[in-house]
C-alpha cells in the first residue's frame, strides 16, 4: 500500500499523482482536500480544510509552513492522515506536497519520499522535509539542475523529467485548428491564480492583428478541463512556470513564451531561469509591453524544438518504477534511469 498526499492549491498536483499512479503496480490510496475525480478508482480520503484567515502561530517559529493553533480543521486533517497510515500500515507516504504531512508520516516510522519543487528551499521547515525524506521526486531532467542543492539531497533524487497527463497521447488528426486566419496564440493560466488583467491581454491581442489569442483559464475565460487539442493547433503558447503547464507544453512540443508568476520560494522564475540556460522556451521576467508581442511571438514561433530536453514521456513511469521499487522494499536504489 502506498499513501499520496495531494495538495489542492491549482491542478497540477492531482493531474501528476494519477499519470504516476497509472504505472505504480499494487494498491494507491489519496489524500487530499480535493474532490475525488471520476476516473480515480482507487480509495480517496477526503481532507478537511485547514484555511484560515488570521492563524495563530501558523508556521510554529519558523520551523514548518503550516500549523496554526487551535485550528479544529488542521486538528481533523492530521488526525485522519494518522489513523489511515496507523490503520493501513502503508509501506511508502508520497507528499506532494506539504512539510508537515511528509513530517507526520516520518513519525509514524513510515517511509517517505517528497516530491521536490524548484526555488529557494533552504529554509527549515523545507530542510526537514527533503532532509528526512528517503528519496526526492524531481520533475525536471538531471541535465537542469536546481543550483544549490546539498550533496545529500542530489543523492537520493530521482529527476524523472517532466511528468504530464499528456504523455504518449496521440495528437489530434489535422485540420481541427483555429478557424480564424493567421497563427494563434494560447494563453495558458491554469488554476494555481494569476495576477494578469483582461486590460493586458486586449491589448497584447491588438498590438498582434496577425495573430488570434486563446485564452484558457483566467480572467473572463472558461476553464477548459482538457486543453490538449488547442495546446496542439496553437503556433505559439504563453503561459506562467508552474510545472504542470510547462509538462503540459513539452508534451505537446509547442512553442512556448514562459512568463513566471511571484510564487513562494521563488519557484516560478528558478523554473524560468532553468528553461532560458537549456534554450527551450523564450523567457520573460514580466508581462511584456504591447508594443513587444509581435516580434517575441514571431521569434518563439521561429525557435527550434528542444523539449525533448525536458520531456522525454515517461516521466510518470520513471517515478512509479521508485515508489513502486520502495514499497516493495527493494534493496538498494531503484534501478530507474534519471532524466
Amino acid at each position: 500500500m502506498i499513501g499520496y498526499y495531494v495538495h489542492h492549491q491549482g491542478r497540477g498536483h492531482l493531474h501528476r499523482a494519477v499519470a504516476i499512479a497509472a504505472h505504480i503496480r499494487g494498491p494507491v490510496t489519496v489524500l487530499s482536500s480535493l474532490s475525488r475525480p471520476t476516473s480515480w478508482t482507487r480509495p480517496w480520503i477526503v481532507l478537511p480544510a485547514d484555511s484560515v484567515d488570521a492563524p495563530t502561530d501558523p508556521t510554529a517559529g519558523g520551523r514548518l509552513h503550516w500549523v496554526p493553533l487551535h485550528h479544529a480543521g488542521h486538528r481533523e486533517r492530521m488526525g485522519i492522515i494518522a489513523e489511515w497510515i496507523r490503520r493501513e500500515e502503508p509501506r511508502l507516504f508520497v507528499s506532494d506536497v506539504s512539510v508537515e504531512a511528509a513530517t507526520l508520516a516520518r513519525l509514524m516510522g513510515t517511509p517517505v519520499v517528497v516530491a521536490a519543487m524548484r526555488g529557494d528551499r533552504r529554509d527549515q521547515a523545507h530542510r526537514l522535509a527533503y532532509d528526512l525524506a528517503d528519496a526526492l521526486l524531481a520533475p525536471w531532467p538531471q541535465s537542469c539542475p536546481e543550483p544549490g542543492w546539498p550533496l545529500h539531497w542530489q543523492a537520493k533524487t530521482l529527476h524523472t523529467g517532466s511528468i504530464s497527463r499528456y504523455d504518449g497521447r496521440s495528437r489530434p488528426a489535422p485540420g481541427s485548428g483555429c478557424d480564424a486566419s493567421g497563427r494563434e496564440a494560447v494563453v495558458m493560466l491554469g488554476g494555481g491564480g494569476t495576477d494578469l488583467s483582461n486590460a493586458q491581454l486586449r491589448e497584447a491581442a491588438r498590438a498582434t492583428p496577425g495573430w488570434t489569442w486563446t485564452i484558457l483559464g483566467g480572467p473572463g475565460a472558461d476553464w477548459i478541463e482538457d486543453p490538449w487539442p488547442v495546446l496542439c493547433r496553437a503556433d505559439v503558447v504563453v503561459t506562467h512556470a508552474g510545472q504542470n503547464a510547462i509538462a503540459e507544453c513539452a508534451a505537446a512540443r509547442v512553442p512556448t513564451v514562459v512568463i513566471p508568476q511571484d510564487r513562494p520560494h521563488g519557484e516560478q522564475h528558478a523554473t524560468g531561469r532553468a528553461l532560458r540556460r537549456a534554450e527551450l522556451a523564450t523567457v520573460r521576467d514580466a508581462w511584456p509591453e504591447p508594443h513587444e508581442w509581435p516580434g517575441l511571438l514571431a521569434a518563439a514561433a521561429a525557435r527550434q524544438d528542444r523539449w525533448e530536453l525536458w520531456s522525454r514521456g515517461d516521466g510518470a513511469q520513471q517515478a512509479a518504477c521508485l515508489l513502486t521499487g520502495l514499497a516493495l522494499g527493494t534493496p538498494g536504489r531503484p534501478a530507474c534511469a534519471p532524466r
